[in-house]
């Protein structure tokens, strides 16, 4: 979890009752939304991730996620540091939505700011160049919830951070109609997924459904065997 005091809706992957499982939690000091989101690949603080992860799997968690999708900056090195599995950001699902969908559609992401969403968090992901993505950022709806989080505020508008929401839909669809599926990189983004499925009719991926995906292949208590090593 990121160094946060940005409120922690339903829904968040850091309101434990979004999940249907137990979950635990170990903030990084430190790692503040601004520097994480904006700054990760001029900081070092991968070993700050890897103490966190290496804690959890020591108190018996069996699966690892990370509050913060630019975080998939470190999905390698966390992976490599520890014995459980590790799905570090919803990225990692846009290679398998775009196998799931027909010739000509693209896929359109969501994210907390997008210019600060880069080739390199991309490729971190392993999306293969030649995917047609489309990027809007929430700033480019009203910034109202990019500034709470990046901001570290807080007060959060739940109503017009749920606008937002749509409105950076709608741009995302005004600016490619043929997006297909959309990606919701931000952790603190899967609140509005609803909304966003009853706007645009579309199938939405976030971080929730990535760990849900995860748990349900398996049945938690054999992460631990030697095959997800």
């Amino acid at each position: 979890m990121l160094d946060t005091r940005f409120p922690r809706i339903p829904g968040d992957i850091g309101n434990a009752s979004t999940w249907p499982f137990p979950v635990a939690y170990r903030v990084v000091s430190g790692a503040t939304p601004d520097l994480v989101v904006r700054h990760l690949s001029e900081t070092d603080l991968v070993q700050k991730f890897i103490d966190a992860a290496r804690d959890l799997e020591g108190q018996g968690v069996e699966l690892i996620t990370t509050g913060c999708g630019f975080l998939i900056l470190y999905q390698e090195q966390l992976q490599e540091s520890v014995g459980v599995p590790v799905l570090t950001s919803s990225l990692l699902q846009i290679p398998l939505v775009a196998t799931l969908l027909p010739r000509g559609r693209s896929i359109g992401v969501l994210t907390v700011e997008r210019r600060s969403l880069t080739p390199q968090h991309l490729a971190a992901a392993r999306v293969p160049q030649d995917t047609p993505i489309t990027v809007v950022g929430l700033e480019e709806a009203g910034g109202h919830f990019t500034s709470v989080l990046l901001d570290n505020l807080e007060e959060l508008d739940v109503e017009r951070a749920t606008r937002e929401h749509e409105d950076a839909a709608r741009l995302l669809l005004e600016r490619d109609p043929c997006v297909g599926a959309i990606v919701l990189e931000c952790t603190n983004m899967p609140p509005y997924a609803h909304r966003i499925r009853a706007l645009t009719g579309l199938p939405v991926f976030d971080v929730t459904t990535m760990i849900r995906w995860a748990v349900a292949s398996h049945d938690l208590g054999s992460f631990h065997d030697s095959n997800w090593r």
